[in-house]
């Protein structure tokens, strides 16, 4: 009899450990999502960020380009 009430013991402590960690596993699930929605919108901000650098080094080039072009008239 002592047995039986041990072995169902042990199976009680076992089992509720799984059955606690369900809401657990649905809170990491929302959190997982809110993260995953706060990396997309970085990463939306990161390629808006590179397209402005892209577009100032672009006009930096052709700045260069065309103070190259005019020194090289000057004789320089």
């Amino acid at each position: 009899m002592k047995q039986l009430a041990a072995i169902a013991l042990l199976s009680l402590f076992t089992v509720l450990p799984f059955r606690a960690a369900e809401p657990t596993a649905a809170r990491q699930d929302e959190q997982l999502a809110a993260l995953v929605k706060e990396l997309q919108a970085q990463n939306a901000g990161i390629t808006q960020n590179q397209a402005a650098i892209e577009a100032k080094l672009s006009t930096l080039a052709e700045t260069v380009r065309v103070a190259r072009i005019y020194a090289s008239r000057a004789g320089r």
